[in-house]
């Protein structure tokens, strides 16, 4: 669909309503305080800053919908950047390879509390090639929930592999226990019922460190530093450490959301930025994933 150049006022007023851009609504409110002396621009100057305006406002009115995103700012050279639609992301799991049992996990999960904390099957099967990319034979989870992830790494495990499996809710843990089971990989499961640093600290002290390829965190977000720090020492030089929920539905973004939550998150991966123990990649797929590799 083609949108047409938007003017200064429309924009402004698009921003002060939508508020998904707050500082692109900022620099839009100072452009329009501004005397307008066009004159006193070269042309290609105004025809920058006009595109540059109504790729923000693109990017906000038609977010649901548009094919793409261009960056705020535009020193990326207005990188066209793939938006997930509703329809794209059907797209995307349609090319899913979802082992049976997996769906009927997922399945079950819907209709119990607070299933929106699964994650989805395209995370399950980056998590699982992860694992086979390293090889990796034992790994970690912080965070089981019904066992959709842990379930996935577990299946991509060899015969000899191992899986710790943290969590601290007694229920969603039988589920999770029922599918091992069913999917016949019980005996890669070692399933600690608890809180998950005071897991990761008994690790430690029975001589674990160093001894794991790989680990995936989606438990307590408040939390993350910790255990990060704690993995730090369990996971092996080039072992994986990946953390979900990153982008916190899109809140670390947003200068007006500060809620304790959100603010340790945003935090937490600003020092995961400086932490050169670690090499990162966050990856916009599922709520945002972050993949960290040991130096």
């Amino acid at each position: 669909m083609h949108l047409a150049p938007l003017s200064l006022p429309q924009m402004a007023t698009s921003f002060a309503i939508i508020r998904c851009s707050a500082s692109a609504y900022q620099r839009a409110v100072v452009f329009l305080c501004r005397p307008q002396r066009v004159h006193s621009f070269s042309s290609r100057t105004v025809e920058s800053r006009s595109l540059k305006l109504n790729n923000l406002t693109r990017n906000c009115l038609s977010s649901s919908n548009a094919p793409f995103i261009v960056a705020d700012d535009d020193k990326y050279g207005n990188k066209q950047v793939i938006s997930i639609t509703p329809r794209l992301y059907d797209y995307i799991l349609a090319n899913v390879r979802e082992p049976r049992i997996l769906q009927q996990l997922r399945e079950e999960t819907a209709n119990m509390r607070g299933s929106q904390m699964q994650v989805s099957p395209d995370q399950a099967q980056l998590l699982a090639m992860l694992v086979q990319i390293l090889g990796a034979e034992r790994c970690i989870e912080l965070g089981v929930y019904t066992g959709y992830s842990s379930l996935a790494i577990a299946l991509a495990l060899p015969e000899s592999g191992c899986l710790v499996a943290c969590e601290r809710d007694a229920r969603s843990l039988e589920v999770a226990k029922k599918y091992y089971e069913l999917a016949g990989v019980s005996h890669k499961v070692i399933v600690k019922h608890g809180l998950a640093a005071d897991a990761l600290k008994s690790m430690i002290l029975n001589s674990e460190v160093c001894s794991y390829d790989f680990a995936f965190v989606d438990a307590e977000k408040r939390m993350n530093r910790d255990y990060f720090e704690l993995l730090l020492q369990l996971v092996r030089v080039g072992g994986v450490i990946v953390f979900d929920n990153v982008l916190w539905h899109g809140k670390v973004a947003d200068p007006l959301v500060n809620d304790a939550k959100t603010v340790s998150i945003r935090n937490f991966n600003r020092n995961l930025m400086e932490d050169k123990r670690v090499s990162i990649s966050m990856v916009p797929i599922g709520d945002g994933m972050t993949i960290c590799r040991k130096q």
